[in-house]
């Protein structure tokens, strides 16, 4: 079964052909630049971007996969959750492609897109597949919640914990701003913490006890505001070590989050998801900690981490083949369809 996957919940317009065994024949993303001069997304300015690009993406897609519409076997699209002008664009498009090539169409839950990607084989050398159930940190600039995932589809995962307020990305891209390092923050702080001392800076783990899985990242963001409002860093060397210290903590949460919420369900398999998911501290500390615990890593190459169409083609593959199929109603939402069970905000729970 060969799917062309279309992605438009945030800044990228991505577009894909995969087969229902994860092979990627192709996966085309279009950036958009525009919004780093505003320090973060433009939700219009998003929309009006996918607009203009979702067409000339899904023919490259299908070009690049040396394929046809009339050799594909149905649309998957993200129909939640995300920016929901920039979701509309891409369901828009699927629609009109699905009924001008008599194709079934399948709308695909951004979460699950991530969670997923961990099986899609890209030219790469051979990896081990995750066997199901297996523990997933979800990691990006909009959510960042632990999962455990049962099978490919969305009644099959259930929430163990997640971020009370900031997603991890997020916290990135605002410490980032605070340093004068431009948007997206992720790959310049990880970039710099390489080259700064992380115990130079003491900052405390939010949240540190592993006896909850729940998580917090705006009051470390709100430290680092206060320590540059009173002691503006003023050497590449100082911000390096800021990244540094930011990075240590985040990624020490997250590690040990996940590997101790496999612990408590009893899994093997470890998985990593979502752009935070390329961070190099995050990736090393959750591969060395899983080998210590005798649990099984599973970390997705780059390309698979951030917003593509790939990983929606493999979730929509695994709709279609159970007999999935959706409507001309297929809507555009906000809301993920995964249950949560972490109510935002402080307090006692």
């Amino acid at each position: 079964m060969l799917v062309l996957g279309i992605e438009s919940s945030c800044d990228e317009t991505g577009a894909a052909v995969v087969s229902d065994t994860g092979e990627v024949l192709s996966d085309v993303v279009q950036s958009q630049v525009i919004h780093a001069e505003w320090g973060g997304v433009v939700p219009e300015l998003a929309s009006r971007d996918h607009a203009r690009n979702v067409l000339p993406v899904v023919r490259e897609a299908l070009a690049r996969a040396k394929t046809s519409l009339d050799a594909i076997d149905g649309i998957a699209v993200t129909c939640r959750p995300g920016l929901v002008g920039a979701l509309l664009v891409g369901v828009q498009a699927a629609k009109g492609i699905a009924f001008g090539a008599h194709k079934p169409i399948v709308g695909v839950d951004h979460l699950l897109g991530h969670l997923l990607a961990v099986f899609l084989k890209r030219d790469e050398k051979p990896r081990e597949d995750p066997a199901f159930p297996f523990v997933a940190l979800l990691a990006s600039g909009g959510h960042t919640a632990i999962y455990r995932v049962d099978g490919p589809h969305e009644s099959m995962v259930r929430e163990l914990g997640a971020t009370r307020d900031d997603a991890a990305g997020e916290a990135y891209d605002k410490v980032a701003k605070l340093l004068g390092l431009g948007y997206p923050g992720g790959p310049v702080v990880d970039k710099l913490a390489a080259k700064g001392d992380a115990t130079a800076i003491d900052l405390p783990k939010p949240m540190a006890s592993k006896k909850s899985l729940e998580m917090s990242f705006s009051g470390i963001k709100t430290e680092i505001a206060r320590m540059v409002r009173e002691k503006p860093p003023k050497s590449d060397a100082e911000i390096a070590n800021i990244c540094a210290a930011f990075q240590r903590v985040v990624t020490s949460v997250l590690a040990d989050k996940l590997l101790a919420a496999a612990s408590l369900e009893a899994v093997h398999d470890v998985v990593l998801g979502g752009g935070v998911a390329a961070n190099s501290e995050l990736r090393r500390r959750v591969t060395e900690g899983a080998a210590k615990l005798g649990m099984r890593a599973h970390v997705p190459p780059l390309a698979s981490c951030t917003d593509n169409g790939a990983m929606i083609a493999y979730a929509g593959a695994m709709r279609l083949k159970r007999g999935d199929r959706d409507g001309w109603d297929l809507a555009a939402t906000s809301a993920t369809v995964l249950p949560r069970a972490t109510r935002k905000g402080r307090g006692a729970r």
